[in-house]
């Protein structure tokens, strides 16, 4: 009976090690394509370092997941004591780690809210300054996502810096104005008219709302897949003990 509870532990601790191995290859997959996402995506991560950091922190953890899913697994099929503590306590440390940062996440979430992207580029945009990597996200962000500012081109009235460098006749950067195809390299469909803020040739959506529309999806599934390799790190960290113990 013993062992028949022993050699179900142990399948079972393979089982849920699979699925810390596959979720772990997907956040790698994912923190990945966040930092090579030819969309633009890339763009909207380097203008916030919360962010970033994050972006960093999800490679890391989806490299370890990995690794330790597929040590986890090695160690149930040969019931080695030894992997299997040390399994153990790695798990338990990123499991520490990412239910640390989901607080952290969670303290910090008024970093990203509209206010504060409004307030940034208010604050530090200069316009056509490829130099400046603020600015130079930005402007890639807006051509990527046909969008102007985080709430409109109404944004650019009270960016004080961008009025500073501009000519006072220029109510938007050129970022702003509408191309075909709506690309780095697309066509301005009329610069004169657009730097002046004439409706048809400016973009007049918000890069909030378009980026939000366009990730919405993305973030939800990636909070599913954040709880749900947490919860499989839970019971493999208890399984992983029940079968340390039950190992003579």
């Amino acid at each position: 009976m013993e062992g028949d509870c022993l050699s179900c532990m142990k399948y079972l601790m393979f089982v849920f090690n699979f699925f810390i191995f596959l979720g772990g290859a997907c956040l790698l997959g994912i923190g990945v394509w966040v930092m090579v996402d030819p969309t633009g995506f890339r763009e909207i991560v380097a203008a916030n370092p919360l962010l970033i950091t994050g972006a960093y922190i999800l490679l890391a953890m989806g490299g370890l997941l990995f690794l330790l899913g597929f040590l986890g697994c090695c160690g149930a099929v040969r019931e080695n004591k030894c992997l299997l503590l040390f399994f153990f306590l790695f798990i338990l440390i990123i499991f520490l780690a990412e239910l640390s940062a989901a607080i952290l996440a969670f303290i910090f979430r008024e970093n990203l809210t509209r206010e504060s992207f409004t307030k940034e580029l208010t604050k530090h945009y200069q316009g056509n300054n490829d130099t400046d990597v603020f600015s130079a996200t930005w402007n890639s962000v807006m051509i990527t996502f046909g969008c102007c500012g985080v709430n409109g081109p109404e944004d650019f009235r009270f960016a004080s810096v961008f009025r500073l460098l501009t000519t006072g006749s220029d109510e938007v950067p050129e970022a702003c104005c509408r191309r075909e195809p709506q690309t780095r390299d697309g066509v301005l469909l009329s610069r004169e008219e657009c730097l002046l803020g004439r409706d048809p040739f400016v973009n007049k959506q918000g890069c909030y709302t378009v980026i939000l529309n366009t990730f919405e999806t993305y973030v939800y599934l990636a909070g599913a897949l954040a709880i749900g390799v947490l919860a499989i790190e839970l019971f493999a960290m208890i399984f992983a003990m029940c079968l340390f113990r039950g190992i003579q």
